[in-house]
């Protein structure tokens, strides 16, 4: 199923659409009273982009100053070039290692890479310690944000859940008590955990570290009892120097909850004594979307997700619909790149109204470049011929002015006179929830010349 198909789906318990719908708004509006109260909030946004922007223009050089200065530190470097090879070196590492119990907080890279099943399939257990994570991973559902992966579940849902797989008592979703055997069961996987995965906000290339920002403190407690710790990230998290974690973490929190920094911002830069260190630096299709010059700038991206908190057909259509790790606006410009035939839907999940651009803290053009995915998929993938013989001819109409506005009084007419069933059929999907504005008995353009007339 496309986007629209899984979209109506979702779209089924109306009631939780609406609950979906606010509770992303009410995210919205908190970034937006915490992005007021910065002074310089769009120099900050500008200085971010620069950042990135020069990152991609010489990502050789930073990866290989990070790598030399990672090595420099005692953490072992690896590199993949794909899924396949990310999950291999993660699974060689383990069994170096004997481990057969893992915890993991939270990645996106990870995800993208179904590192959990592949590990699964070996023997190994993985638990993520995220509470979004872990709570999706008990229902064996995808993330469906990438900040709040359970947004799509009400706290009722939780509370069915946990008394299901961690036999707690019905408490009608009381949070309180949900978060505290929540940390109940977690405290147990993280003091018997072989090995700790985390992923990796940032990697500064002029230190050889890697920050991690989490809210719950699961990345830390997990480094700091394992033996080992695996970092997963992707070629394009490198920044420059350490002084510009100034700049992206007042960007990265405000913009993704509200938050002027987020609880925990950690710092790796080498293994404890006795333990070791991996960084596991991963393509995975990077480079072939750093050499499409209209969709680099798509890698200047922080996950962040402010783009789907502001986008409206996110915000009622879930993140499930877009079937791709990273949903949403910034996933929609991600994902055709990846399978562009699977993903084709994507780029027209939008109204390109824009709100997406504004509100991205390393403004990436993406309303931009979803219209720009759109014109290339017109021309690789085969169309619906209904769809191409609408807008062929919308396309003559729009180009005739007498044809245009005979077109518009006939539309007005039959919108006033016609029978509603002729109306609202199986053409008009903008009819199927919603009924037609008021017809009014005049275009604008007649409005206007009138209204010109009479002063």
């Amino acid at each position: 199923m496309g986007h629209a198909q899984k979209a109506t789906e979702f779209n089924k318990d109306e009631a939780k659409v609406n609950w979906h719908d606010k509770a992303l708004w009410y995210v919205r509006e908190k970034r937006d009273k915490s992005a007021h109260n910065v002074q310089g909030w769009e120099y900050l946004r500008q200085l971010g982009s620069g950042i990135k922007a020069n990152v991609l223009s010489n990502l050789d050089k930073y990866l290989i100053q990070f790598e030399t200065n990672a090595k420099n530190n005692g953490i072992q470097v690896h590199w993949a070039s794909n899924a396949e090879e990310h999950n291999t070196i993660i699974n060689s590492i383990l069994e170096k290692h004997n481990a057969k119990k893992v915890v993991k907080s939270k990645s996106m890279l990870t995800e993208e890479c179904h590192l959990n099943p592949f590990l699964e399939s070996k023997g190994i257990e993985v638990v993520d310690t995220d509470l979004g994570e872990r709570i999706v991973q008990l229902a064996e559902e995808p993330p469906s944000h990438i900040v709040l992966p359970a947004i799509h579940k009400t706290k009722e849902d939780v509370d069915v859940l946990f008394q299901e797989h961690l036999n707690t008592k019905p408490s009608g979703g009381n949070p309180e008590y949900l978060v505290g055997e929540a940390r109940k069961h977690l405290r147990d996987k993280f003091l018997n955990a072989d090995v700790a995965i985390t992923g990796v906000n940032f990697a500064v290339a002029d230190t050889g570290g890697v920050v991690v920002c989490t809210n719950e403190g699961n990345a830390d407690m997990g480094v700091h009892l394992a033996k080992a710790h695996i970092a997963c990230m992707g070629i394009e998290k490198i920044i420059p120097q350490e002084k510009h974690l100034g700049v992206f973490l007042r960007l990265l929190a405000r913009s993704a909850t509200g938050q002027p920094i987020t609880t925990y911002s950690s710092h790796f830069n080498k293994a404890e004594e006795g333990k070791e260190m991996h960084i596991v630096i991963v393509d995975n299709g990077r480079t072939e979307q750093l050499s499409r010059e209209d969709f680099r700038a798509s890698l200047h991206c922080i996950r962040c997700g402010a783009c789907m908190n502001t986008c409206p057909i996110y915000r009622r259509s879930g993140g499930h619909s877009y079937d791709y790790t990273i949903p949403g606006p910034i996933g929609s410009i991600l994902s055709p790149g990846k399978d562009l035939k699977k993903h084709s839907s994507l780029p027209f999940a939008s109204t390109l109204c824009g709100s997406c651009s504004n509100v991205c803290p390393v403004k990436i053009n993406i309303h931009e470049q979803l219209y720009k995915w759109r014109q290339i998929i017109v021309q690789e993938e085969k169309q619906p011929i209904v769809k191409k013989s609408i807008l062929k001819t919308a396309g003559v109409v729009l180009s005739k002015p007498k044809l245009y506005k005979m077109a518009g009084k006939s539309a007005r007419f039959a919108l006033k006179h016609a029978p509603r069933f002729m109306i609202y059929n199986k053409l008009n999907a903008w009819g199927k929830a919603r009924d037609l504005p008021e017809v009014k008995h005049e275009s604008f353009d007649e409005w206007y010349k009138k209204r010109r007339k009479n002063e």
